[in-house]
């Protein structure tokens, strides 16, 4: 696995990555971390790797676009000293144009998110073991669909900013496409974007995809 003892892991991001956590940073017992996919994350790595003692911390706050989370970028992760560092944001930029389209002012079009996410990456990538960007999603299988289309340039610059600076991608946009040819996104989440724990643990298992996890790591108890 690529954590080591005593890491530590920033989940930077939107409501999707909040669920319920703690502000402005969750970590710790009880709900801090809230109960999405960073929850269950926390939970198999603990499970499987018990030997390996991590601390994650999350820092998702609901409703943010790439623009609030940049804004808040050196207080919420930076200045955590983080080893490494998971960025998932994008979701909120593209939904204001759908849901408040008439509040330009609050549209975070592409090419300011493709600065923000790329200020974010340079702020931390010569400091920490290595750098996630996760994309953002919508759970909807048709690709005509306006917001789907706007959802999938986003998906594009992320995937395009992680390969340009050596970060490792990890693609929601596919996972819940290819998941939703077996079951409608109503059985994840209501508003096709907050997942419910199937979701959780559906991108908790493609963000461990690319950690070198094995779910049958034996331990040795002392």
């Amino acid at each position: 696995m690529i954590f080591q003892d005593m890491d530590r892991i920033v989940f930077a991001g939107d409501s999707v990555t909040d669920m319920g956590s703690a502000e402005p940073i969750g970590e710790g017992l009880f709900d801090n971390v809230g109960h999405g996919y960073v929850r269950v994350l926390e939970s198999l790595l603990a499970a499987c790797y018990p030997e390996v003692h991590l601390r994650i911390t999350n820092a998702g706050i609901s409703g943010h676009t790439s623009r609030d989370l940049l804004a808040r970028f050196d207080r919420d992760v930076v200045s955590l000293k983080p080893d490494w560092v998971s960025v998932c944001i994008g979701i909120n930029d593209v939904w204001r144009q759908f849901d408040s389209p008439a509040i330009p002012d609050g549209h975070v079009l592409p090419d300011e998110f493709t600065r923000n996410v790329e200020e974010m990456i340079l702020r931390v990538k010569d400091s920490v073991k290595g750098v996630f960007i996760l994309s953002p999603y919508y759970m909807e299988p048709n690709r005509s669909d306006p917001m789907r289309r706007r959802i999938d340039e986003y998906v594009m610059i992320c995937r395009d900013l992680a390969e340009k600076h050596g970060c490792i991608f990890v693609d929601f946009q596919k996972l819940y496409e290819d998941y939703c040819t077996l079951r409608h996104s109503c059985y994840i989440a209501w508003d096709r974007i907050h997942p419910n724990q199937v979701g959780a643990t559906l991108m908790a298992r493609e963000f461990l995809k690319h950690c070198d996890f094995d779910y049958l790591h034996e331990y040795k108890a002392e």
